[in-house]
């Protein structure tokens, strides 16, 4: 199921990309965010894991992109958060002598695939430079 955590993330890294010089606190980017600072924390711990960012403890703090951000894909934030969108299937297994109902959900699982593919393929050519560039 689609989450909120592509536009978190997304959200987190344009803030890191317009002070690049800067470590922001998960406070910082939590009340730009108008969210909590534990759920930021979260989606940071994500950026390290991939090595996107790179954070300073203490009273100077926070967390700033550790690449450039003309070197970062959507794709690659994607991957990160979603991995894949998949909207979902019935909750009850449909009935097998459908003609419908045996083969939806193998009909949906191809229809997603190609969703997939289309956004990939599109995320692929923006960088995160470019969509930091309309704020």
């Amino acid at each position: 199921m689609i989450s909120g955590k592509f536009a978190i993330t997304i959200h987190i890294l344009t803030l890191l990309t317009k002070f690049p010089n800067d470590y922001l606190s998960s406070e910082f980017i939590a009340g730009s965010i108008n969210l909590n600072p534990v759920l930021v924390r979260k989606e940071i711990a994500n950026l390290k894991a991939n090595h996107i960012v790179e954070s300073k403890e203490g009273k100077n703090g926070g967390t700033k992109l550790s690449k450039a951000a003309s070197n970062i894909t959507l794709k690659e934030v994607f991957e990160m958060t979603l991995d894949t969108i998949n909207l979902g299937y019935a909750k009850n297994q449909p009935n097998p002598d459908c003609p419908v109902g045996k083969k939806i959900n193998q009909n949906l699982a191809e229809l997603y695939a190609e969703m997939n593919e289309k956004v990939s393929l599109q995320l692929s050519g923006i960088t995160l430079e470019d969509f930091s560039n309309q704020f």
